[in-house]
């Protein structure tokens, strides 16, 4: 049993986040854009630090005694992150972030495309009449690298609808999930309605068509123990520094089997298994896909992240954070004038809310709202066509935290209550 599953005490937990014990205008901070880049605890720090202080040095490449406790750790860290979203060593690449990774992938069966990576990557091509299947509710960066892709090989890229209450419409995946589909990529949660789709629903959908099913786990990996092995996806990937890690690293997460017949799509050192002047072979996963400089000490500290969450224990931070997204909802859907989007009921959800004020630009709710230290997102969060389906073009976001209190929602909440009647707006 993880060592509080029984007992959660948000204040001691808030202790090791030196950060949020700071004013902001002369108010304790409110941090509530975690769901944008959360705050780092001591350990995670002090991994990071402790490692530069005592062992750097370049991994993989050195004779000398500094060399080899670098790529021990480095490689320690893998194998940490690798446990706990339960899959191998070798499926975990270390990236400079959930972008970067969503773009290997899309870059990888690009050049699959144009012929490269020999008969193994030839399960990756596309070519006119295939399929992409995307979602409204995508990040830009799940959407704009297969929009490259699609344009590069001829594809075609179709999106499954949300509905009114923010839900992914499965009888709409089903009509566009057809034979021709090559890829099915989406988000584990959404960044702007916080709702938990499918996984296993859609994953078995493209299985039955042949298509790879590629997941954005970035909203979901603080929140949720991911399994990304029993999930069945064949691709995923997320970033560390919404997980209480560092930030400029995330993880690719992809079979072993498919890493290793994927082409390359980064060059330079370190992912060379023989080379000349005129061609060059890659290693197999994960390094080939590791080219140049590994980002050590931020992989340290990534291990050091999840270390840190399963010693607070998974089922505890799930708890309290299921207490504070119902305390989310309820208070503000009780304040006049403010809609939240994606409000929908009975379906499973993080502790993040998007909502608009009518009648107040979402730029001028955060402002109003940072004048009192509450610390919130607004715009379109990388997510325009979804503010586009529900006939706006910014929200201000809500994102709670295993740090979070109720009181901090409660602040929120009654800051929220004055800010149309500060504005001059009526009610």
């Amino acid at each position: 049993m993880d060592a509080m599953t029984t007992a959660f005490d948000v204040h001691a937990v808030r202790s090791e986040f030196p950060v949020l014990a700071q004013l902001v205008n002369g108010h304790p901070l409110a941090y509530l854009d975690s769901g944008a880049t959360s705050q780092k605890p001591r350990s995670v720090l002090e991994a990071q630090f402790g490692y530069l202080n005592s062992a750097n040095s370049a991994v993989h490449r050195g004779a000398h005694t500094l060399a080899a406790e670098a790529t021990n750790r480095f490689e320690d860290a893998r194998e940490t992150v690798a446990t706990a979203i339960g899959a191998r060593a070798e499926e975990v690449v270390w990236t400079a972030g959930a972008t970067a990774g969503l773009n290997i992938l899309a870059n990888s069966f690009g050049l699959a495309s144009l012929g490269r990576g020999g008969e193994a990557a030839r399960r990756f091509a596309l070519q006119p009449g295939d399929r992409i299947v995307l979602t409204e509710a995508e990040h830009h960066a799940n959407l704009i690298p297969w929009q490259e892709l699609a344009a590069r090989t001829g594809a075609e890229l179709v999106h499954v609808r949300v509905d009114d209450s923010g839900v992914l419409d499965l009888d709409h995946a089903r009509t566009l999930i057809h034979g021709r589909t090559r890829i099915v990529a989406f988000s584990h949660v959404s960044n702007v309605l916080g709702i938990v789709n499918p996984v296993r629903d859609i994953t078995a959908m493209a299985h039955e068509q042949g298509a790879f099913v590629v997941l954005d786990a970035c909203q979901s990996a603080p929140h949720i123990e991911l399994t990304l092995g029993d999930l069945g996806v064949d691709f995923a990937v997320f970033s560390s520094h919404k997980l209480y890690g560092p930030d400029g690293i995330g993880v690719l997460f992809g079979k072993t089997e498919l890493l290793n017949a994927l082409p390359a799509s980064n060059f330079g050192g370190s992912m060379i298994s023989h080379v000349t002047l005129t061609e060059a072979s890659y290693l197999e996963a994960p390094q080939r896909f590791e080219a140049g400089t590994q980002p050590i000490s931020a992989a340290i500290a990534t291990a050091a992240a999840f270390d840190w969450m399963k010693s607070i224990g998974h089922a505890a931070i799930s708890a309290h954070e299921a207490t504070l997204e119902a305390h989310l909802r309820e208070r503000l859907e009780g304040i006049p004038g403010l809609r939240l989007l994606g409000n929908a009921a009975g379906v499973a959800r993080v502790p993040l809310l998007s909502f608009e004020v009518l009648g107040v630009h979402a730029h001028d709710v955060g402002q109003f709202l940072d004048a009192y230290g509450i610390a919130v997102r607004v715009g379109h969060h990388c997510a325009a066509p979804l503010h586009a389906r529900f006939g706006m073009t910014a929200s201000v976001r809500a994102s709670a935290a295993a740090y979070t209190t109720v009181e901090e929602i409660d602040r929120l909440a009654d800051a929220l209550a004055h800010v149309r009647g500060f504005f001059g707006v009526e009610s």
